[in-house]
């Protein structure tokens, strides 16, 4: 069993940065890839990135694009979500997940262990 945390959370103004963190215990998460995806009020949960399991290969929305950086430290079993010029729409609860093999997979049921979120709102 997998439990992630996900921290990093919070209210930032538009063109902001945060970057959020999901720290993984129980077991490692170095064989997995990782996914971050997030849910707005009134609206379906959505892939936003992905990592593979070492770190090498990483896929983003296309909203998102340019913008965020996934990043991960398998000694730390963490991995990051560098969201930089945030804008008003990238509100939302996000969640990290551990997809159940090593190559990023986009459909969140390929995913089988998922934290319980934190809130990023960005204020225009």
């Amino acid at each position: 069993q997998v439990q992630l945390v996900e921290s990093g959370g919070g209210l930032v103004q538009a063109g902001g940065s945060l970057r959020l963190s999901c720290a993984a215990s129980g077991r490692t998460l170095s064989s997995r890839a990782m996914g971050w995806f997030r849910q707005a009020p009134g609206k379906e949960r959505e892939f936003v990135g992905g990592i593979n399991w070492n770190g090498q290969q990483s896929y983003y929305a296309d909203s998102v694009k340019g913008r965020f950086t996934i990043s991960r430290d398998n000694a730390k079993n963490t991995v990051y979500l560098q969201m930089n010029s945030l804008k008003p729409e990238d509100t939302a609860v996000y969640y990290c997940a551990a997809d159940r093999g090593i190559g990023v997979g986009i459909p969140s049921s390929v995913y089988v262990y998922w934290g319980q979120g934190t809130q990023v709102t960005v204020s225009s």
